[in-house]
């Protein structure tokens, strides 16, 4: 993915979900070019976007250089992380995310989350929301299997979270490469939210690809070749800077 002779570890952090298991797509495709890091957030604990930044800042590569990718609900996650500028870090990777609640309108509907079965709620209506025309049978049991472990509390903590979250000012703070994969079919997340980060980083690289909000499931071949194209740019640290760090 690089010409690098260390090339960075490509740390993911996840979806609501919080279990990892939904970039196995991605993975599957980038294969050996690259160390990758996957996060897996405690399915038990109802953490904040604070508490999950710090969750996760103990947890990234020491001495290597790295770059974060923050899937959907972990945007604004991977952006906080990136605004304190961690040693090594070299990149930011934005997938189908935000900085702020991307349905504003939601937030008048607040009062229901505790009211709210995540974990009941039909597949039909989380295929249409998650996957839209481009659903079939394995994605739809990988999202279920995903879901599944997680406590109903968690899923909770997580959507107020996100009606809550606002990292514009961090967003604003980072000065390492940003790329933005925006799903061109997302019915969660749309498209004027990738205008709206430009505004705040005018040189966020964004790239639109074919794929409903379960971009980096449905899409992965043309996500890993984004990812690609996109460090070939990006400066990474020398092994002997980085044992400076």
């Amino acid at each position: 993915m690089t010409t690098c002779a260390e090339p960075p570890v490509l740390v993911l952090l996840p979806g609501m979900d919080g279990s990892g298991d939904l970039f196995a797509p991605l993975t599957s495709v980038l294969g050996d070019q690259c160390e990758l890091l996957v996060m897996r957030y405690p399915p038990d604990q109802p953490l904040g976007y604070a508490a999950l930044t710090q969750w996760v800042r103990a947890r990234l590569p020491e001495g290597r250089a790295f770059v974060l990718l923050g899937e959907s609900f972990s945007g604004p996650l991977a952006i906080s992380l990136a605004a304190q500028q961690p040693p090594g870090l070299c990149a930011l990777v934005l997938c189908v995310s935000f900085t702020r609640n991307p349905r504003p309108g939601l937030w008048a509907l607040r009062w229901l989350l505790p009211l709210l079965p995540f974990k009941a709620l039909p597949a039909w209506l989380l295929s249409a929301l998650l996957l839209g025309r481009f659903a079939n049978p394995a994605l739809r049991q990988a999202l279920a299997q995903a879901l599944e472990p997680v406590y109903e509390r968690v899923l909770r903590a997580r959507a107020e979270a996100i009606l809550r979250v606002n990292v514009d000012q961090e967003l604003a703070q980072v000065d390492v490469p940003i790329l933005y994969l925006r799903g061109d079919h997302d019915r969660l997340v749309p498209g004027r939210v990738s205008q709206r980060l430009t505004r705040i980083q005018p040189a966020l690289q964004v790239v639109g690809i074919q794929a409903p909000h379960c971009l980096l499931q449905v899409a992965p071949v043309e996500a890993a070749a984004a990812l690609e194209d996109f460090l070939r740019t990006v400066p990474v640290p020398s092994s002997a800077t980085m044992a400076d760090l």
